[in-house]
């Protein structure tokens, strides 16, 4: 990293070294202390800019990508952005498969990068040929010097947050951590975050996240398969439908299930009492906390570490919508639409 007087070469040099920031209002009522590890301040706005720049420069060395070639990767939007940001400073051409879940505001952001965006049916299986996984797959059989970077099923996915996020939440908190709750989808960052910090400290106990709808959770408890768990959910980059080689479920100790609503309102919650603007995935490790709590997971000791993995702006058109909130039935007596807050002089 070329770095003289704060000023870098380029933005891919603002990748990583996030802050560790202390909850206080939200998590008042726990035992313990909290803290936020927020991966909106990485340039791309999401812990995803990890996995991109890390995969695609292993590529590069490994002579796998080529000046002139395509990268082809499946999102549901914060990876895309990353692998476009990465392509843009790299020359790169980029394509991505996107599930139809993603928010629109996603994939504006997608087409803004100068990808080329193919959105995809989300309900579907992942062997049907329009599903995102296909579609990518696909694309990259047809397009010559193309690289499918396939993040949930490669191990590269793992090994940049064993590189980098693990070691930062380790110096952090002066090797304290006694928690770590993080959401699951690839599973690249809660598997590789966690191994580092079970090889520094095998009691650190990992809690992942999953969404009602999804296989994660099951799977994780009884290494099956069951289709029957799924169903249509909302959250994005949470659960999944499938069985990722990228999620290291030996370095999980158990995984908390939530659902769209209250992580919904968690996300709010969040902006509206820490002032930290936090996507939808965010407002899920914050419910699970929520939830844990009240299991009485935590105790007067504890050191929890809840990654927060993108920012609030990539879901204008959803959970920050009271439209959309009201349109999923998400408000009653208990959430109510704060119309007040909006007052139009005329």
């Amino acid at each position: 990293m070329a770095q003289k007087n704060q000023v870098f070469d380029n933005v891919l040099d603002l990748v990583g070294n996030t802050p560790l920031i202390k909850l206080n209002t939200i998590t008042a009522p726990f035992k313990g202390e909290f803290y936020a590890k927020v991966e909106a301040f990485n340039p791309g706005h999401s812990s995803k800019d990890r996995v991109a720049l890390y995969i695609i420069e292993q590529a590069e060395k490994k002579g796998i990508l080529k000046p002139g070639d395509t990268i082809i990767e499946t999102t549901s939007g914060n990876t895309g952005f990353s692998i476009a940001m990465v392509s843009i400073i790299k020359g790169y051409d980029c394509i991505l498969a996107v599930s139809s879940k993603s928010s629109a505001d996603k994939i504006d952001m997608l087409k803004t990068m100068g990808a080329k965006v193919y959105v995809c049916p989300a309900n579907v299986s992942a062997d049907d040929p329009r599903s995102y996984y296909e579609v990518a797959k696909r694309l990259h059989n047809e397009i010559k010097g193309s690289v499918y970077i396939n993040q949930y099923f490669n191990e590269l996915n793992i090994d940049a947050h064993y590189n980098s996020t693990g070691p930062e939440i380790w110096k952090q908190t002066e090797g304290e951590i006694t928690h770590l709750v993080a959401c699951s989808g690839t599973g690249g960052t809660i598997s590789g975050t966690a191994k580092y910090l079970k090889e520094q400290n095998p009691n650190v106990k990992v809690i992942g996240v999953d969404a009602f709808g999804s296989v994660i959770k099951k799977y994780h408890e009884t290494r099956e398969f069951d289709e029957k768990e799924i169903y249509p959910y909302r959250i994005e980059g949470l659960g999944k439908n499938l069985i990722p080689t990228a999620t290291d479920f030996d370095v999980i100790d158990s995984f908390v299930k939530v659902t769209d609503e209250e992580s919904a309102h968690t996300a709010r919650q969040i902006a509206k009492t820490e002032g930290l603007f936090v996507g939808y995935t965010s407002g899920a490790a914050m419910q699970a906390v929520k939830q844990l709590d009240e299991a009485g997971e935590f105790h007067e000791n504890s050191k929890v570490v809840v990654l927060f993995p993108d920012h609030g702006s990539r879901y204008m058109s959803k959970i920050y919508s009271d439209k959309w909130m009201t349109d999923q039935g998400f408000f009653d007596s208990k959430n109510k639409v704060a119309a007040e807050s909006i007052q139009y002089v005329k």
